[in-house]
């Protein structure tokens, strides 16, 4: 059984409409903005842990890594709902 894909000079193949997309350019930046928020609050949290080697290290719980961090993740989370709910402009 040989599966035949359409070729481009068959004309099976259709342009998709700008109307037709799903995400305009709008969404997209605001996915990427989203994203880029993301990755800050991931970086936020990371640092330096305890280990039986270095003894304990209170810089684990500083308000950077346990409130700041986690919001500003938080919130890229939740803004990139609103990211994908945007509609497109026609």
């Amino acid at each position: 059984m040989k599966i035949k894909f359409p070729s481009p000079q068959s004309g099976d193949i259709k342009k998709v409409e700008e109307s037709q997309r799903p995400f305009g350019r709008r969404n997209y930046i605001a996915m990427a903005g989203c994203l880029a928020l993301i990755v800050v609050g991931f970086i936020l949290m990371a640092g330096p842990g305890s280990s039986v080697e270095n003894g304990f290290n209170p810089d684990i719980f500083s308000t950077r890594r346990i409130v700041i961090g986690p919001a500003v993740t938080f919130l890229g989370f939740l803004l990139m709902a609103f990211a994908i709910l945007i509609k497109p402009s026609k």
